[in-house]
């Protein structure tokens, strides 16, 4: 094998980078048919990356053998404050032919995110690729969140535990749906998630609750036990998340974009009640898929969604220097 000549990513390279973001999407599909087919045609692919390598403050590193372009590596920032000093290679941000390259690209890259003072690095990765995977863990980057991806199908069998319904919210309840909402960022900033970012206060949540209740454009499904909510689900057309775009993002899909459910509830049902309705919610809307997503260190959450049928599509890794 020839040696890999490294170069700063420059426009020069999009389109035949495109050409090896396609081809990675396309074998992405064979294990995770639900995603869009748009992104197997290299014209597609290069508007994705076209976007990335727009970003203010985008950089990377391409890799030539034997005078072809055989692997790319593009990162951005992500300007809000949670992120920190940050880079992210988004979903059109990397493809390669040998999986190793992946390292020595990075190795280029991350010296001038490093000296631009951006030490902070997350990678939107396909989930299927192990030796892609294989390559990020041995440059030190871990697992942080996962983007779940299933067929919506017709759904049978929609059983309700004992002394609870699912309803909408109502305006009346902003109080208790107050408690539900602020469930999810206590758990969250617990270990071991010890998630970040401040959580909203109960006068945030109250605006937000109250706004939304006045909207249309989301569905909310609550369980009430005693007719006290107690858990709630929240659903948005796909177009409407930032969590998943470009490649990441399926034709005619909706997101399961909240789901809360307070501590003496947990363990009860209702969750299970809730995803079931959803997912007959998003058939008799028209939609094929549902994507949803969760931090991988979150116990309970990592092991409720795939139970609930939801396949790993992407990962999201992530490495802070030192």
């Amino acid at each position: 094998m020839s040696r890999l000549e490294l170069v700063p990513f420059s426009d020069e390279h999009v389109e035949a980078a495109a050409a090896l973001l396609a081809a990675r999407h396309a074998r992405h599909r064979v294990a995770e048919p639900l995603l869009s087919p748009r992104y197997e045609q290299p014209a597609a692919a290069q508007a994705e990356l076209e976007l990335l390598w727009r970003t203010a403050g985008a950089a990377g590193a391409a890799g030539y053998r034997g005078g072809q372009l055989v692997g790319y590596l593009v990162g951005a920032p992500r300007e809000h404050p949670m992120w920190g000093d940050n880079v992210f290679v988004e979903p059109a941000g990397h493809a390669v032919e040998e999986a190793e390259d992946l390292r020595d690209l990075y190795a280029v890259a991350a010296a001038r995110w490093v000296e631009e003072g951006r030490p902070r690095h997350s990678v939107i990765a396909p989930a299927h690729d192990s030796a892609v995977l294989d390559a990020w863990w041995r440059l030190s980057f871990g697992q942080q969140q996962a983007h779940g991806i299933q067929e919506v199908r017709p759904q049978t069998e929609r059983s309700i535990p004992e002394g609870f319904e699912i309803r909408p919210p109502r305006e009346d309840e902003v109080e208790q749906l107050i408690d539900v909402d602020l469930a999810l960022p206590q758990h969250q900033a617990a270990s071991p998630v010890f998630g970040g970012g401040e959580p909203p206060t109960r006068e945030e949540s109250r605006d937000e609750w109250l706004e939304t209740l006045a909207g249309n454009d989301e569905t909310i499904l609550i369980g009430a036990r005693d007719r006290r909510p107690v858990a709630c689900w929240a659903f948005v057309a796909a177009e409407r998340t930032s969590s998943h775009v470009g490649l990441a993002r399926p034709d005619d899909a909706c997101h399961l974009g909240f789901a809360a459910t307070l501590p003496d509830a947990r363990g009860s049902g209702i969750g299970v009640a809730l995803t079931a309705a959803g997912l007959a919610w998003a058939a008799d809307a028209g939609y094929r898929t549902m994507i949803t997503d969760w931090r991988v260190t979150n116990l309970l959450a990592s092991r409720f969604w795939p139970r609930r049928g939801f396949r790993t599509s992407f990962l999201r890794l992530y490495r802070s220097i030192p």
